[in-house]
């Protein structure tokens, strides 16, 4: 196997391993945010605006982790800075 071949794979797996692991972690955190908000809405609806405005602001800022990790699997998989340094 060639060492291209093996960045490429190594950058693939490794891409996978980035996007498993930011969308299981954006989605437990979701999850809890989404549920936390619910127990606030259910013992104080008279603040429903404001929890809600709280709860898209705080859902925003975990989506972007993973977005992070799909910027960072697309650099790895369009524009490894690896391959130039191998192929020559």
């Amino acid at each position: 196997m060639s060492d291209e071949t093996t960045i490429a794979v190594v950058a693939m797996a490794s891409a996978a391993l980035t996007m498993a692991l930011g969308a299981v972690g954006a989605a437990i955190g979701e999850s809890r945010i989404g549920a936390a908000a619910m127990d606030a809405l259910a013992r104080q609806p008279d603040e429903a605006s404001s929890i809600t405005r709280t709860l898209f602001v705080s859902l925003a800022m975990v989506e972007s982790t993973a977005i992070f990790c799909l910027v960072i699997a697309l650099i790895l998989l369009f524009a490894n800075p690896f391959t130039t340094a191998v192929g020559g």
